[in-house]
């Protein structure tokens, strides 16, 4: 409610607009999914690697002729380390692995149940008969109402 009070109190459009970018990323971090907040750990874990080992192989490269760059490397190479270290924090420690309901049993009824031998194949359609149409349904001809009434009717006139 305090942040709901501090907009209210808002009395230009350029004071809203700094509160919008200041507050609405910390609220958009608070509302985010356990698997978003995983994939984000990750992206972040690839870029600062990527950074790490850009620097590391340019450092590299350079100190080949310059012998006195070779300190220069162990900072590039312990970006490159923290960035797999967010990556597997990202992927292992994160989000819980969801197991799949079931056990083995289910599995092998399953795949008894699947193996039958009284099982009718499916059979793909042809790749020429396939339409978006429905088939049209065979007609049963409907006796009229009217049929052999007439039947009944006296011949001649009384």
């Amino acid at each position: 409610m305090a942040v709901a009070d501090k907009i209210r109190q808002m009395s230009t459009a350029k004071e809203l607009e700094r509160v919008a970018e200041d507050v609405l990323p910390h609220f958009e971090k608070f509302l985010e999914s356990p698997e978003e907040k995983r994939l984000r750990r990750i992206r972040a874990g690839i870029v600062t690697s990527a950074i790490g080992l850009g620097a590391t192989i340019v450092v590299f490269i350079m100190a080949m002729d310059k012998v006195d760059l070779i300190p220069f490397i162990t900072p590039a190479l312990v970006t490159f380390l923290v960035g797999l270290g967010v990556i597997l924090n990202g992927l292992l420690f994160t989000v819980p692995r969801k197991e799949l309901p079931g056990n083995v049993y289910d599995a092998l009824s399953q795949k008894v149940l699947d193996s039958g031998a009284n099982r009718i194949p499916y059979e793909a359609p042809v790749a020429g008969q396939l339409t978006n149409e429905l088939p049209t349904a065979p007609r049963l001809q409907a006796a009229s109402i009217t049929e052999h009434t007439t039947h009944h009717l006296k011949q001649g006139k009384s």
